[in-house]
């Protein structure tokens, strides 16, 4: 059986591609993906990761690889605010948010490893803080097949983007520094920007006993 992603890396795409290129824009890169009736019935659970690979590889074609990163790492990021709202509890949120922040990186990348299921297919995580944290993923699936001059993996990078500026440092920038689309072993990304001097809270942030207010 193939394995599954969630369905957010279609439905985040879409909803991006309808703002950002047009409602036909958006057809186009569905229906070269062999994809229409993603769009005709979005779809409310996990997909074939195959779905995923012919989408994200049909809009680099259609777009070209800047604007096609711009929009997927756009699409990342409503993931993120997709699970701050629906799948992360408000209690877990506030108590990353409430720790050092190297502390509240542990917390927020053991649950992300635990539910890497849902985003990875049939790939692999793993992350390592150091000095920044390092998140990588072997076999992506937006990279696997694929041949490029520059990562492709940009919807990661968005969706990691968004968690950590929301509930570590909203200074936080997620960088792929290698990518398997390039002939590197693994996709890497680089978190930069999180203080471990400070405890940041992000204004997003409801807290169990009342709201959490930016300290920055």
């Amino acid at each position: 059986m193939s394995a599954r992603i969630g369905p957010n890396a279609i439905l985040q795409l879409a909803g991006v591609l309808a703002r950002e290129a047009g409602s036909d824009a958006a057809h186009a890169v569905f229906l070269a993906a062999g994809l229409r009736h993603h769009l005709d019935a979005p779809p409310t659970s996990m997909v074939p990761e195959e779905d995923v690979i012919a989408l994200y590889a049909a809009l680099g074609k259609a777009m070209g690889p800047t604007r096609a990163a711009a929009l997927a790492r756009a699409a990342g990021l409503a993931t993120a605010e997709y699970l701050l709202a629906h799948r992360i509890p408000a209690a877990a949120k506030w108590t990353i948010a409430v720790l050092p922040a190297r502390w509240g990186c542990r917390l927020l990348c053991g649950a992300i490893a635990r539910h890497a299921w849902t985003f990875v297919g049939g790939g692999a995580f793993e992350w390592r803080l150091g000095a920044d944290l390092e998140l990588t993923i072997r076999d992506s699936p937006f990279a696997r097949g694929r041949r490029t001059a520059s990562p492709v993996c940009d919807f990661y990078a968005g969706t990691f983007e968004g968690l950590f500026r929301a509930l570590i440092d909203r200074r936080a920038r997620a960088t792929e520094t290698q990518c398997a689309a390039t002939g590197a072993p693994v996709c890497r990304f680089t978190v930069e920007g999180l203080d471990a001097r400070r405890r940041r809270f992000a204004a997003a942030v409801s807290a169990p006993f009342g709201g959490v207010r930016a300290l920055d």
